[in-house]
């Protein structure tokens, strides 16, 4: 009986010890194809200055490919991989999602609002900046607030959430205004200068950023106005958790150090330290091991 109990005491330990001893889940999915590649495929938009654009040699630069490449670097070292190839992959507001639902880059590292319509395509990182949908004007036009905008061709891209967010603004204040669909924010400022349209409707650092590429910066002026909360984050394989916990490891590692605040001045040291939102962003992305 003794021998019957020991032995029956051994089988249901079994399952326990074997949690205990056994090791983190095999590789699967991205992270796997990843190592056994030694090389990682990153989307990036060409038009998203100062998250993610390309410098004079065409390199792919800002503050969110600043971010994915110190992911990267923390991926190699979750890894054992040496070194990863990275395989620069440029996308549209178009596509961007389409991209890695597809399996033709392994994230996207741009300026994209984490919304639950997304969420059916693709999964998203810890959030990585928070920012609001904005309007730049022509100075000439002496508004002061979406308000004074009734009557007005205000354009936007077509698709994003910089588009619901006006379209929303304006039926809830009862502003009649005209919303002008453009293909790309280059096109917003083209229209914009030549007076095709007399605001643009954008995510307010992007117009900030715009706005310094246009031929008299002082022509244009940014409203007040923040129209909606745009979070922003990386957008990553829909389901694959593994990839999904890697990324958020990673940011918690930038996070909790001094990396963040570094990557942070290098892109916004003129707008001066980060408002409590952002702040409140990295504290809370900053999760313990």
């Amino acid at each position: 009986m003794k021998r019957l109990s020991a032995a029956l005491a051994a089988l249901l330990l079994l399952p326990a010890i074997a949690f205990a001893q056994g090791a983190s889940p095999p590789l699967d999915g991205r992270l796997k194809k990843i190592r056994d590649a030694k090389s990682i495929a990153v989307a990036y938009r060409t038009d998203a200055a100062p998250f993610s654009f390309e410098d004079n040699s065409k390199q792919a630069t800002g503050y969110t490919i600043d971010l994915c490449r110190r992911v990267i670097g923390a991926i190699e070292r979750q890894l054992g991989v040496q070194e990863l190839k990275i395989k620069w992959v440029p996308v549209t507001v178009q596509n961007r999602f389409e991209t890695i639902a597809k399996g033709q880059a392994d994230m996207e590292c741009g300026a994209s609002t984490v919304t639950l319509a997304r969420m059916k395509e693709v999964d998203f990182s810890s959030f990585t900046f928070v920012d609001g949908t904005g309007l730049l004007v022509k100075s000439s036009l002496s508004a002061k607030g979406i308000g004074d905008l009734g009557g007005k061709k205000i354009g936007v891209i077509g698709g994003t959430s910089n588009e619901r967010a006006l379209t929303e603004a304006l039926k809830s204040r009862v502003i009649n205004a005209t919303v002008v669909p453009v293909k790309t924010r280059d096109d917003g400022l083209a229209q914009l200068e030549s007076g095709a349209i007399d605001a643009f409707a954008s995510d307010r650092v992007l117009l900030i950023g715009l706005a310094s590429k246009a031929a008299d910066p002082k022509a244009l002026a940014l409203l007040a106005d923040a129209l909606s909360f745009e979070p922003y984050a990386v957008a990553l394989p829909r389901g694959d958790w593994q990839m999904r916990l890697a990324v958020n490891t990673a940011l918690a590692q930038i996070y909790r150090s001094g990396a963040i605040g570094e990557i942070y001045g290098r892109w916004f040291a003129a707008f001066g330290r980060p408002g409590p939102i952002t702040e409140a962003t990295y504290l809370f992305g900053a999760l313990p091991e």
